[in-house]
Formats: C-alpha cells, sequence, structure tokens
C-alpha cells in the first residue's frame, strides 16, 4: 500500500519539476522575448515620431504624422510595462515569485524545497486514519489467526 503512495507523490514531484520547467522555458524563449521585442518596437515607433516632428517642423500635416507616432509609440510602451507589470504582480500574488526565480537559479538559497509538493490530507491521513484501521485490522487478523 505505501509504495504506491511513494509512487504517486514521486510522480507528483514528477509533474511538478516538469511544469517548472515548462514555465521556465515558456518565459526565456516566448513570453521575456516578446516583451523585449514589442518595447523595442513601441520605442523605435517613439523616437521615429519623434523624428518626424522635428525634420517636418515647417510642414503641418508631417508634424501630425509625427505626433501620431509620438502617441503610438508612447501607448505602446505604457501597455508593455504594463503587460510586464501585470504578469510580475500576478506571480507573487499566487505565489510563484519564487518559483519563477528558482527556475532560473535552481542553486540559489530557498530553492531546495521550492519544488516539492507537500502531502495532502488525504494522503498523510492514509497512515494515521482509515487505512491504518483497515491494515492493522484486516492484516493483523488475518497473520495472527492464519
Amino acid at each position: 500500500m505505501f509504495p504506491k503512495i511513494v509512487a504517486a507523490q514521486e510522480g507528483t514531484q514528477i509533474a511538478a519539476q516538469e511544469a517548472a520547467s515548462f514555465v521556465e522555458t515558456f518565459n526565456q524563449v516566448i513570453l521575456f522575448p516578446t516583451i523585449a521585442l514589442l518595447t523595442g518596437v513601441a520605442l523605435l515607433v517613439f523616437i521615429w515620431g519623434c523624428f518626424e516632428y522635428f525634420i517636418n517642423a515647417a510642414n503641418p500635416a508631417g508634424r501630425e504624422k509625427g505626433v501620431k507616432h509620438i502617441t503610438w509609440g508612447i501607448i505602446g510602451l505604457v501597455i508593455m510595462v504594463s503587460a510586464y507589470s501585470i504578469l510580475a504582480l500576478f506571480a507573487r500574488s499566487v505565489g510563484l515569485d519564487d518559483e519563477l526565480n528558482c527556475t532560473s537559479n535552481p542553486t540559489a538559497s530557498g530553492c531546495a524545497d521550492v519544488f516539492v509538493i507537500p502531502s495532502s490530507g488525504g494522503q498523510t491521513g492514509g497512515n494515521s486514519g482509515g487505512q491504518t484501521g483497515g491494515n492493522s485490522g484486516g492484516q493483523t487478523g488475518g497473520n495472527s489467526g492464519g
């Protein structure tokens, strides 16, 4: 009976490690590079708008085009900073802050037990609750009677 519980706990820990690996890979390969790329694009749009505004100082239509680029560049920067902030806030509020930090540096202090899943009441209760009564009653009676 106990090998099944141990195997289930090991399987759960393996699943947690796989999930942490997925989160790390997703963050490093997709999420943070995308945010950085889009932030760079928004910054370039803003700089291009400033350039257009100064080059076309005598042309009202050219300045208006520059103002539009400046506005959209600022909107893009605000959106990207907000997206990064919301993700960081979500990670901290859900408790993933340690996991996200430990996925990038698993040898850091405090990361030894981050990915260990505590056993639930049902598994721990199996040793002291209904399963213990079933094991001691059925097996003890069967061994002493036979």
